[in-house]
């Protein structure tokens, strides 16, 4: 874990793998907090208290990198937030509409879920019940078109998609695929819903990497600051590069091939338990 001694057990290369990880993953429908768990555990960390705080978060570099492409349509935003178009619903509010609903149940279990869920175990579970389900969807899309825009989804479809959002709380299950899962199943396009996931992750990782450094300040204090550095700004450059190949990605495809991935993930991950090597 990161803590005891003079020096922290976590090592610059350690932190640059796991920031790596974080930002390659975060916006991919396969979980960035269950490829967390198991790169500590493959790095050898415990996956205690404090190795938990570093990994959540390290996730504002990479959402740091949506600011940094979309701040732009943000601000648009901002100047209209209290006196948006009639029919046209201001981003910010969806947003906010959308992020409610995980923060309310984040704040209750947030003790609960780092006790009792961020094990490989759940992590080899939800990645194997998310891959099924993302088949499933895909399925049941065949032959419709969702086209939705963002520009027009309503404040309850928004609010919806949050309390899809609130699947990802189980590590594994991934918040990218809960909202954008949920999203399609309400109507919006591809993109649209990629894109939103994408927004709606500003209050929420923002918001969880916060808490749980203000929560527990001296898990990264002193020596411990300059691995989370290192993780903080190799997750934020990683997902720069995610986002828009991404987006640009499902113009033109489906989530199937993220689908099979999370069922050989977790189907590795069951094997890798099963043996006592993970």
């Amino acid at each position: 874990m990161i803590g005891g001694g003079d020096e922290p057990v976590l090592g610059l290369w350690q932190a640059f793998a796991l920031g790596l990880v974080e930002g390659i993953t975060e916006f991919l429908p396969v979980s960035s907090t269950g490829h967390l768990i198991v790169a500590q555990r493959l790095l050898g960390l415990p996956g205690g208290e404090a190795d938990n705080v570093f990994a959540i978060g390290i996730q504002m570099g990479a959402i740091t990198a949506v600011l940094a492409l979309y701040w732009r349509r943000l601000l648009a935003a901002a100047t209209t937030v209290l006196h948006p178009a009639a029919g046209a619903p201001n981003l910010l509010w969806q947003i906010a509409a959308a992020a409610l609903p995980a923060i309310v149940l984040g704040l209750v279990a947030d003790d609960w879920i780092d006790a009792h869920l961020f094990t490989p175990t759940t992590v080899a579970t939800t990645m194997v019940a998310g891959g099924v389900l993302l088949l499933l969807l895909e399925r049941w899309q065949r032959g419709t078109a969702p086209t939705v825009d963002l520009s027009a989804m309503p404040y309850r479809t928004a609010f919806l998609i949050g309390l899809f959002q609130c699947l990802a709380l189980v590590p594994g299950t991934s918040r990218s695929a809960a909202t954008i899962g949920g999203a399609l199943l309400l109507g919006l396009s591809r993109t649209a819903a990629a894109e939103f996931s994408f927004l709606v992750g500003l209050p929420i990782l923002y918001g969880a990497s916060l808490y749980k450094l203000g929560k527990h300040h001296d898990a990264l204090a002193g020596p411990h600051l300059l691995p989370f550095a290192v993780g903080t700004v190799v997750s934020f450059a990683s997902a720069l590069m995610v986002v828009r190949p991404f987006v640009a990605f499902l113009r033109g495809h489906t989530f199937a091939p993220f689908a099979v991935y999370r069922l050989v993930a977790g189907a590795v991950l069951f094997g890798a338990i099963a043996t006592g090597w993970l």
